[in-house]
């Protein structure tokens, strides 16, 4: 994992696993770590890192682990190019149905409703599209004989949130978003991976997407081509995870060294 402004490798870990969908929570949990160890003690404002992963780190697992890692995630499943707009002209791409839906609202992408907001009944906890948790504003509502439970986001998130324009009709002055539940245990719930594409297929989405091709290849690039590290020549997991890191820790010497100048 690393940082899209210096390409400065900021996790490095051989797993030993095949399969790669496994290894995000303990990178992110060691990334979290590292992150914390960087952080200025007296920091006045703390950013809201946004987190990139491939098609191959998508699962309902690893998704609901993210919205409560406090990181703007993004990752896309293997069927989200197929459903951007800029292959319209595609039919293999775009439906005929999708293409009017676009037309009359001038490509804007839709508004979030209620099912794209996460609502725990259990514990009582709302989290927006953005995975910022909000505040109960109201619970056991009663309105046309139904009863609601009422959330509302907080202003200092709403207002510099990068799907406002997908979550609010006019930029927040008062309050931040609110959005109300039915008390029936019934209703249902959409799953990480809806919300997750919900959000990659807005435009804000594709764009911060968009950014991961030019953050992370180049520095495999770096290590195999610029380095000659194509092949682990060592067995076991511990030398090769000492020889991998290495090769990091010699890119990372590299891009400190250019920065400085």
């Amino acid at each position: 994992m690393n940082d899209d402004k210096h390409q400065i490798i900021l996790q490095a870990q051989v797993w030993g696993s095949v399969g790669e969908q496994q290894t995000l929570q303990p990178a992110v949990t060691q990334l979290k770590q590292q992150l914390d160890k960087l952080r200025a003690p007296h920091s006045a404002t703390k950013h809201t890192i946004k987190f990139t992963a491939d098609s191959g780190f998508n699962s309902e697992a690893n998704l609901a682990f993210m919205a409560q890692s406090g990181f703007d995630t993004y990752i896309a499943d293997n069927q989200f190019r197929k459903r951007n707009p800029l292959f319209k002209e595609s039919e293999t791409y775009e439906t005929e149905q999708e293409k009017r839906r676009l037309k009359r609202r001038n490509g804007k992408p839709r508004l979030f409703t209620s099912a794209d907001f996460h609502y725990d009944e259990t514990t009582q906890i709302c989290r927006c599209p953005a995975g910022n948790e909000m505040w109960c504003s109201g619970d056991n509502l009663k309105s046309h004989h139904q009863r609601y439970t009422r959330f509302c986001g907080y202003l200092k998130d709403c207002k510099v949130c990068p799907l406002q324009e997908q979550c609010m009709r006019k930029p927040p002055i008062k309050t931040g978003r609110q959005v109300q539940f039915k008390n029936d245990e019934s209703r249902k719930q959409l799953s990480y991976i809806d919300k997750m594409k919900v959000k990659i297929d807005s435009p804000m989405g594709r764009r911060q997407y968009s950014k991961r091709l030019g953050c992370i290849e180049p520095v495999f690039g770096n290590i195999t081509v610029n380095k000659g590290m194509n092949k682990l020549t060592l067995r076991g997991q511990a030398k090769v995870n000492a020889q991998w890191q290495l090769y990091c820790l010699v890119h990372n010497i590299e891009k400190l060294q250019k920065t400085m100048h």
